[in-house]
């Protein structure tokens, strides 16, 4: 499946690494556990993002656009990403956040990838909870058009079509270096929120026929509207691909058990997970996406919810800018 076919613009190292996960996986009884490390992925600190940029942001290109405009909460790592990826192309960025946290401290408001989106120099409007932020998006597009400028929208996550191209690449890398390796996956697993990252990664999967399940771990939604919203996405990336017909609904798998209070609030299974791989493999997850992720794969392992000779996947999509944001409501002892 050739993906040159699709506008590009080059921003990620790539190929991220794909790593072994020892102590963790002693430390767990089995089975064997690997990192894809789309922390790595090198723009604005790195991230999943980044892969949905080359796409996102070539077709703005394209367009000629002058300045990209995406939403997401104040500590959105896609946000951070888009920001920096302007800032590399050129372009303004407008992002626009949603006050989804109730109460939040000085850390969170300040701090983290906020902190940093204000390096690359973005503009930064907000909302209210529960805004329809496709019309925000929308209003300021307007807005911004009135004054000349050539806007071009990208929705949260960056996840649509064209940005879940990135994660149809990186099923398609992760299988190459798999293949170089000798590993045979048994399982991925990841995090899932705006549903891009998962969408890609069914698509690729099973446009290669590759036979591996994909386990999305919720962090924002209810089971039932999270896999109907991927589901959705992957049966029009895999048409786009040119794949049509290749995903099924039982493809799509999500385990929304552990998001706790609600999006973006701590869990004590999250930061006794960002613990224990911090401090067995020296690797930091973030308090929103991958450390809940992280929770709920510790969790299923200890259910002996996957054989002890298994070999699992676990996508890293970063974050780790995050944590600062939550510095205050973290512990830092095990």
């Amino acid at each position: 499946m050739l993906l040159s076919r699709f506008p590009r613009v080059s921003l990620a190292h790539l190929p991220t690494p794909l790593e072994a996960l020892p102590r963790l996986s002693k430390h767990l009884g089995g089975p064997d556990i690997y990192v894809k490390r789309d922390d790595c992925t090198g723009l604005g600190t790195g991230g999943n993002k980044t892969r949905k940029l080359e796409f996102l942001m070539a077709e703005a290109l394209q367009r000629k656009a002058t300045v990209v405009i995406t939403q997401g909460a104040v500590q959105s790592n896609h946000a951070r990403q888009t920001a920096a990826a302007a800032c590399k192309l050129g372009m303004k960025c407008e992002l626009v956040f949603e006050k989804r946290i109730d109460r939040p401290s000085d850390p969170y408001l300040k701090s983290g990838n906020v902190f940093l989106d204000r390096i690359y120099g973005a503009d930064i409007r907000e909302v209210d909870k529960g805004s329809d932020m496709t019309a925000a998006l929308e209003s300021v597009a307007d807005e911004l058009r009135n004054k000349g400028e050539t806007a071009y929208v990208i929705p949260g996550g960056g996840s649509n079509r064209v940005g879940a191209l990135g994660y149809v690449d990186c099923a398609y890398e992760f299988m190459t270096q798999a293949n170089r390796m000798g590993l045979v996956i048994d399982h991925v697993i990841h995090a899932t929120g705006s549903a891009g990252t998962q969408a890609g990664l069914i698509a690729g999967l099973k446009a290669s026929h590759s036979g591996i399940p994909l386990l999305g771990i919720g962090v924002n939604a209810p089971r039932d509207v999270q896999e109907e919203r991927v589901f959705k996405l992957a049966v029009e990336t895999a048409e786009y691909i040119g794949a049509a017909g290749t995903v099924e609904r039982k493809d799509v798998v999500a385990d929304c058990s552990y998001i706790g209070d609600g999006y973006g609030v701590p869990t004590e299974a999250m930061n006794e997970a960002v613990l224990l791989l911090a401090r067995l493999e020296g690797i930091l997850f973030d308090p929103v996406y991958t450390g809940k992720a992280l929770a709920g794969m510790i969790d299923l392992i200890r259910k002996k919810k996957f054989g002890r000779k298994d070999k699992l996947l676990f996508i890293h999509t970063g974050g780790s800018a995050g944590l600062f944001g939550y510095s205050d409501r973290l512990r830092t002892r095990a």
